[in-house]
């Protein structure tokens, strides 16, 4: 079976591997989606992540974060740009998510960013996900 979309596959498996309880999630690895799960881990989503090397392409181990009452800090992760429709903005319209509750998350000429880097540096790209 070929992946089509890889990213919205790993966010997939984030938001699943939360709603479920479970601590961990493992996630195909790729340069992105390493890149996405590092945001994630600096933007106190999740508590950390490590690559697990083998013969392929690796995993990225993630572990997840849980309020007190046993609720996914992650509420929700939506793939915006997919590959049928890619959402490009400018550095005057990256979007905020829930009036700055949640973050966006894009890949710009400088790197994946979170929307508020990425406005910081003043540039556009295109956008990945939403996180809240």
């Amino acid at each position: 079976m070929s992946i089509t979309d890889p990213i919205a596959d790993g966010l997939t498996i984030i938001r699943n591997a939360g709603r479920a309880g479970h601590e961990k999630a493992d996630i195909p690895a790729s340069g992105v989606m390493e890149e996405i799960v590092r945001i994630l881990k600096k933007e106190g989503y999740i508590s950390n992540y490590k690559k697990i090397s083998d013969n392929k392409q690796g995993t990225l181990r993630t572990y997840l974060k849980f309020t007190s009452r046993n609720k996914p800090i992650i509420k929700n992760i939506k793939r915006i740009s997919k590959p049928g429709l890619r959402i490009y903005v400018n550095r005057g319209k990256i979007p905020t998510v829930l009036q700055g509750m949640g973050m966006s998350i894009l890949s710009t000429s400088k790197g994946v960013l979170t929307g508020k880097t990425a406005r910081e540096k003043k540039v556009g790209g295109e956008v990945l996900c939403y996180v809240w």
